[in-house]
């Protein structure tokens, strides 16, 4: 596949950062893209600077941690576009405490948005791909789901159990003819990223980046496998 004309990509937490960066390079590709996310400003900003730019995408509001609202997206994706034949598991949210140190309501909150998430949004899409025999899954998780880094906390905790879900979903359903890659990013210039002290932005990854890789591994042929997931770093440390 050279393109991804004729394709439908769903991207979650699409307006922002490496999700805005897959969405404008899919886009640009051909695919019809829809786009999820919670800020609806965000969205509408998204919505006109596409258009304008003259790759057009379609947005929806909504919260992927919530059920209905995860149905909902993948409902208007099918009402819309007749199918669904890459998901982007990109919405997450930072949260960075020692365990102990966690409030219960932080930690519900960052587990929501980056599990229960992807969770739901890969769940009411699966069997969309089972009736069309293909599809594909990215899920965007981080560095810190590989390691293990002091004040972490949820943060890390949700990106490890990320990756997990991502095998499993692998494992299940690859017989189906889905596919499921996970892409696990160093530091990225993005939202998350602003004001971090001792941050050289200079020597940090560009949301471009990502999406370069997440545009090979959706066009690559069908019948190679990546089995683990892809750490995507910097070559100088981007810490001062």
């Amino acid at each position: 596949m050279d393109g991804l004309e004729g394709k439908v990509a769903l991207v979650t937490g699409g307006a922002t950062g490496i999700g805005y960066g897959i969405v404008r390079r899919f886009a640009e590709a051909g695919a019809s893209v829809l786009v999820c996310g919670r800020r609806q400003a965000l969205l509408d900003a998204l919505a006109d600077q596409s258009g304008a730019g003259g790759w057009p995408v379609d947005i929806i509001r909504a919260d992927v941690a919530v059920e209905v609202d995860a149905k909902r997206v993948i409902e208007y994706c099918l009402d819309r576009h007749r199918r669904l034949d890459i998901l982007v598991n990109n919405a997450g949210i930072d949260g960075g405490s020692q365990i102990h140190a966690h409030s219960v309501e932080e930690w519900d909150r960052i587990m929501a948005v980056n599990l229960r998430g992807p969770f739901l949004m890969s769940h009411f899409a699966l069997p969309v791909f089972h009736s069309q025999g293909a599809g594909h899954i990215l899920m965007i998780s981080s560095e810190s789901s590989l390691r293990h880094y002091k004040g972490d906390g949820a943060y890390g905790v949700s990106k490890h159990a990320l990756n997990a879900l991502a095998e499993y979903i692998q494992v299940e359903n690859q017989a189906a003819g889905v596919r499921v890659d996970t892409i696990c990013p160093g530091m990225v210039v993005s939202e998350m990223t602003e004001g971090l002290s001792g941050l050289n932005e200079a020597r940090c990854l560009e949301p471009e980046d990502i999406a370069d890789l997440a545009y090979w591994l959706v066009t690559r042929r069908e019948n190679v496998k990546i089995g683990t997931p892809i750490l995507i770093q910097t070559m100088l440390n981007p810490w001062e």
